[in-house]
């Protein structure tokens, strides 16, 4: 009986001494494993581009802009008709007019034209300008939207590819584009 107590006895304190190696071990590996990167397939992107073409903010607000443009553009496109029957008519009255009415009346058609040429700058960046904040506008919404769908999800980082190179290879499965399309496209819709 002293041998069968004395083998236990030999077991017990082995396991005893491989207890603390073996406990040090597993809190080393799950350390280790806790800030190691994950792994590749949770890496995850969107396509930029589809998202802004395929947003229905994007369209409601293009077609809205594309009506005011078009508003402003069909305003100096009248005037310069107007200025150029004005031109017209100069032409046909010119072999009439005094010296000091052509001075006059060229003076008043370059003035015309001067005023009619910086209201369409004006315009030209004014339609700039509403454009760029219509898109950063977007652009928000969709950002947004992006960093509280990661969170949600427990994506680290979602990588946004523009198709110029910078995600040159991804596997279809890391592409959220088609999913974060959809909900951001409800969100907008109140659904």
């Amino acid at each position: 009986m002293k041998n069968k107590s004395t083998v236990e006895k030999g077991k017990s304190n082995a396991l005893n001494k491989l207890a603390i190696p073996l406990s040090v071990l597993a809190l080393l590996v799950s350390t280790v494993t806790f800030f190691l990167p994950k792994s590749e397939s949770e890496q995850v992107y969107v396509d930029v581009n589809r998202l802004l073409e395929g947003y229905d903010r994007t369209k409601v607000d293009r077609e809205a802009f594309n009506k005011k443009a078009a508003v402003m553009k069909a305003n100096v496109d009248s005037l310069m008709i107007d200025w150029q029957d004005e031109l017209k008519a100069y032409e046909k009255e010119r072999a009439s007019m005094t010296k000091k009415e052509l001075a006059l009346k060229q003076e008043l058609l370059q003035n015309k034209q001067q005023q009619i040429n910086n209201y369409q700058q004006a315009i030209q960046k004014q339609v700039q300008e509403e454009d760029q904040k219509m898109t950063q506008t977007v652009i928000n919404d969709i950002n947004d939207y992006v960093k509280e769908y990661g969170k949600k999800h427990g994506h680290r980082i979602i990588f946004g590819a523009h198709g110029s190179g910078n995600i040159m290879y991804a596997d279809k499965e890391t592409d959220l584009t088609d999913i974060i399309l959809e909900g951001l496209n409800e969100q907008y819709h109140g659904k």
